[in-house]
């Protein structure tokens, strides 16, 4: 989304940038096909479909007038300002640098839930929401885009518990959630409640949307949610790999630290 959106306000060929809406659903188709190509290789004689999935966002949501989404490269301070005044880009410090931040409202429906329950109903494996699905609001003259960017765990979390799924697995670059990360005394989290792990503070641009979208789920009824590496996504599934979050009450906190 990041590089669309620079290629976009670079190009001398269009009048205008395209909206972040129109880049949403050119990211997931694209890497939808790539995912698409690559499961139906893996999984011969599987059905394996992508839908462009539009996720429902309300117009009065609050991110909108606190953009807080980071999206597209680091500037310097002198450069990120002059291209927001240049393109109506609203900025922020990211750690030394700055970069372009848009709003993330709440997603509160996927649009496309009826299909994807039907193709999963033929033994379909459906690719959709990805990258949070392309935002959308309802107004009294129909359905329109809006410039905004979905977290992508939140919008997993919400289809998930829609679809009565039992568990959702959030697959990314660390074995487990870490207390104290990147630090020498980090150490992993294997097991938590959600009510532990919302007493926590985690990284705001990284792992504590995941926390969040974990906890959502298992609170709205899920059987558990797993946060991991993507190589480790059997053994999750199994329960014996990564951070493995639950509705009911566990052990301690202290109990729940792996020992390394």
């Amino acid at each position: 989304m990041g590089i669309l959106a620079v290629e976009s306000d670079s190009d001398p060929a269009l009048t205008r940038p395209y909206p972040l809406d129109v880049l949403g659903a050119e990211t997931e188709g694209m890497v939808g096909y790539w995912l698409q190509r690559e499961l139906a290789n893996a999984l011969r004689g599987r059905r394996v479909a992508t839908l462009l999935t539009q996720t429902l966002v309300q117009v009065d949501d609050p991110a909108f007038l606190d953009p807080q989404k980071f999206i597209g490269q680091v500037y310097d301070a002198t450069t990120a300002h002059r291209l927001a005044a240049e393109r109506g880009w609203t900025v922020k410090p990211d750690g030394p640098y700055w970069r372009r931040v848009v709003p993330s409202p709440r997603p509160v429906g996927i649009v496309e839930l009826t299909s994807i329950r039907a193709l999963l109903g033929i033994g379909t494996v459906v690719i959709c929401a990805g990258g949070g699905g392309v935002p959308v609001v309802d107004t009294v003259n129909g359905r329109r885009g809006v410039e905004a960017v979905v977290d992508k765990d939140r919008a997993s979390a919400l289809l998930a518990h829609q679809l009565d799924a039992d568990a959702l697995l959030m697959l990314t670059d660390v074995g487990a959630v870490e207390l104290e990360y990147g630090t020498p005394a980090a150490r992993p989290i294997r097991s938590a409640t959600s009510a532990q792990l919302r007493e926590l503070a985690f990284p705001a641009g990284s792992m504590a949307p995941k926390i969040e979208a974990a906890c959502d789920f298992v609170d709205g009824g899920g059987r558990f949610a797993a946060i991991g590496a993507l190589e480790d996504a059997f053994a999750l599934a199994e329960g014996t790999a990564g951070t493995i979050i639950t509705s009911q009450p566990a052990h301690p906190l202290h109990q729940l630290v792996a020992r390394v």
